[in-house]
């Protein structure tokens, strides 16, 4: 009986390295316990404005340039299809890397508007991904993020 409780044990003590090793944080990582839903924030934006929010979800992009942002779309919904949340730092701050396209991430910020220079960039940076041909819906919403851990 001992050793099936020890190789238990030894299991669990393997599977949570393995588990943590997966982990990546970046930034301060999340403290809040609770995840918002895009959904949420972007039906009832003004309840959301200037507050810390955290939002779990799937990344669907990442800046190739300086990993300077990362979009996630609720874990819930189909990436393809659902609207995203863009996830802003200041270049050099944290550095999102682009092979985490497609991973599972919680993300956490202070929600707020975009501003019209920024509102600019994205279009450009849209026009520049697409070829110069498509337009692209700049988003009016994203989150200054402070961390964020990619699973």
């Amino acid at each position: 009986m001992k050793r099936v409780v020890i190789v238990l044990l030894v299991g669990l003590c393997i599977a949570a390295v393995t588990l943590a090793a997966q982990e990546q944080k970046y930034g301060t990582g999340v403290a809040l316990k609770e995840a918002t839903t895009i959904r949420n924030l972007l039906a009832q934006p003004d309840r959301y404005l200037g507050k810390t929010v955290r939002v779990d979800g799937t990344i669907t992009a990442v800046c190739d340039m300086a990993g300077c942002w990362m979009e996630l779309a609720d874990p819930n919904s189909d990436p393809t299809a659902a609207k995203t949340l863009r996830f802003k730092v200041d270049d050099g701050v944290i550095v999102f890397p682009v092979s985490a396209k497609g991973k599972r991430a919680s993300a956490e910020g202070v929600f707020e508007k975009v501003s019209g220079e920024m509102a600019g960039e994205y279009a450009a940076d849209a026009q520049k991904a697409k070829g110069g041909d498509m337009k692209t819906a700049v988003p009016s919403y994203q989150v200054k993020a402070t961390g964020a851990v990619i699973y």
